[in-house]
């Protein structure tokens, strides 16, 4: 199920909004973009925005009257089991009421928020009042076998036929909650199952989280061959893919695509255990191996796994099996399994831009990212700019300067199987952090980084965002060049300046000056005065999207280091780009293209 969205309509609402993000840890606060209050989602119309989340498939908990809920997703009503939960909630707290959903995870939601608050859960379909469960809503990580006639078997059980229930693996809690008539003759039958067992016409069958799929692989070995021996040793053993819990390996192999492709067919996720805890179950094995011990260090790598997932109390129902370059092992446990307490997941370290610094410039899925990762590593003022999005990660502040330290505490954080978001001003790939975690990702193999994911989610730069405030500064080829002296050359820097003039791009500088550095912005301005005219427009964009922004429109012979510092960024146009007055006043800056318009 996708995040909860709490939805206030204002700081009213505020306080209660925190209580049952308490209760939902995973939600997350949504709040008009003028209230008062602390949010992590801001939107402008609430029926727009409650229409726009409901067809995303985001349950929704809304902290208003019924019927804003109900206006709002009506238009957009089609298919009831693809429906996410909405839920309104009374702004004293008094009541939950479940609209919609209510088999696809609202009813239990509803029951929980409202305990929390000692409120009345205003539960109003059938199955859940009469029998006490919803049959075709089981708990989290069962699985209800496909073709059982859910709705006509409810109904008959509704006017009081009895059935038969066989719990063979999961646990009876949750059918034991039932409010039926048991019979061991009843037609009707309710079966809780590991095993591949086909509902009947008078038959659920329930599938719990209970198997431990173990797998093993040597590097790079095809998804399809990791695939096809999972699902016959599954098969072998008479086993549901449905009742797997989780796919089980070594932490060596957290980065093997096979496994994760595995994991991603079954819809579940992947888990990785250390040596340790594999090497802890040497003697459960069936059929330990000196080879693996000798390759990996313990005797065996889907066996233990396996049952590593399985708990103490776990058996193995199926030995390793064997293609050419996997293994697989399959494990009973005696209740269900929660993935979460298994080893860890691959971690993740994702390189965001944030753009300039106005929140309306940040791409849609570096948002998304923000909101999910548990670390946030930068620069303190980078940080402080996505505060709102993220309030809940833990904030790793860093002060100008020591950009290897970030990239190494976050690629250690990565690397424990944690979610972290390197945040770097504009674009990470333009003068930023992801050059310098690629680089240390290829000169220190042996860190440990090798296991973790890595994606570089780009954002608006500052040139982009300078040029868009003056119209089309860069409607023509162009190029951006640093004047830093720190980790390049001024020979260098300078070759690559003559070579601007010389193609007359349109020129974006960055790091134009710093306290101790004048002298590069006045060289540059030479160098490029000598090859286009004197007033060629210069553009001076300063704290861009954020509070103080200032963007002039200049000459080049009048460019002056003292109207500079180390936040704006500098635009200087080729002989073909020209200033534009419009009839109002605005003046714009125009590099064309040679588009022919008569």
């Amino acid at each position: 199920m996708s995040r909860p969205a709490i939805i206030l309509l204002g700081p009213r609402s505020a306080d209660l909004a925190v209580r049952l993000r308490a209760v939902v840890p995973d939600g997350e606060i949504h709040a008009p973009a003028c209230a008062a209050c602390a949010a992590d989602v801001r939107f402008i119309k609430v029926s727009d925005h409650i229409a726009a989340l409901f067809r995303a498939g985001q349950p929704i908990v809304g902290l208003c009257a019924a019927g804003i809920l109900i206006r709002a997703v009506a238009p957009h009503l089609a298919d009831k089991s693809a429906e996410p939960p909405v839920l309104a909630v009374a702004e004293d707290g008094s009541c939950v009421v479940p609209l919609l959903g209510g088999h696809r995870g609202a009813n239990r939601l509803a029951a929980r928020l409202a305990d929390a608050l000692g409120a009345t859960c205003a539960i109003t379909t059938a199955g859940d009042r009469r029998l006490g469960v919803a049959l075709d809503d089981p708990p989290a990580g069962w699985r209800l076998a496909p073709g059982g006639d859910v709705k006509g078997l409810t109904a008959r059980l509704l006017e009081g036929e009895a059935a038969r229930v066989e719990v063979e693996a999961g646990g009876d809690g949750w059918l034991a909650a039932a409010r039926i008539t048991r019979s061991p003759d009843a037609r009707i039958t309710l079966v809780a199952t590991h095993r591949a067992v086909a509902p009947g016409p008078s038959a659920l069958v329930y599938h719990p989280p209970v198997l431990a799929l173990g797998v093993g692989c040597e590097k790079g070995a095809p998804a399809a061959e990791l695939a096809a021996l999972a699902r016959a040793a599954l098969a072998e053993g008479g086993l549901s893919p449905d009742a797997v819990a989780c796919v089980v390996s070594l932490d060596l192999k957290a980065a093997e695509p096979a496994i994760h492709a595995l994991a991603a067919e079954l819809g579940r996720p992947a888990r990785f255990i250390d040596a340790a805890t594999a090497a802890a179950q040497a003697e459960r094995l069936a059929t330990p191996s000196a080879i693996v011990e000798g390759a990996v260090g313990v005797p065996g790598v889907a066996e233990a796994a396996a049952l590593a997932a399985a708990g103490p109390d776990g058996r193995l129902l199926v030995q390793k099996r064997k293609s050419t370059r996997c293994t697989v092992a399959v494990a009973l446990a005696p209740t269900a399994i929660d993935p979460l307490a298994i080893g860890r997941p691959r971690g993740r370290l994702s390189v965001v831009g944030i753009g300039p610094g106005d929140p309306a410039a940040r791409t849609a899925a570096v948002v998304e990212r923000l909101r999910v990762v548990e670390h946030l590593v930068g620069y303190q003022l980078y940080l402080d700019l996505v505060s709102e999005v993220a309030p809940r990660a833990t904030r790793h502040p860093f002060a100008l300067g020591a950009e290897a330290e970030r990239c190494r505490l976050a690629l250690d954080l990565a690397a424990r199987g944690c979610e972290v978001a390197l945040v770097c001003s504009g674009d990470p790939g333009i003068y930023a952090m992801a050059a310098l975690v690629v680089e240390l990702l290829a000169g220190e193999p042996g860190a440990g980084w090798e296991q973790i994911a890595l994606e570089v989610l780009p954002g608006v730069s500052a040139f982009q965002a300078a040029a868009a405030r003056v119209g089309a500064a860069i409607g023509h080829d162009f190029c951006a060049v640093s004047l830093s002296d720190l980790m390049t050359p001024w020979a260098v820097i300078e070759r690559r300046l003559r070579a601007a003039a010389e193609g007359d791009f349109v020129v974006a500088l960055y790091n134009p000056v710093s306290a101790r550095r004048r002298c590069a912005l006045p060289a540059a301005r030479d160098i490029l005065l000598a090859a286009r005219p004197p007033d060629t427009p210069v553009v001076l964009a300063r704290n861009l999207g954020r509070p103080g922004e200032a963007v002039t429109i200049g000459r080049l012979d009048a460019l002056d280091p003292g109207d500079v510092d180390m936040l704006t960024v500098v635009l200087i146009g080729s002989r073909t780009s020209r200033r534009v007055t419009r009839r109002d006043g605005t003046e714009l800056v125009l590099t064309p293209r040679g588009y022919a318009i008569g």
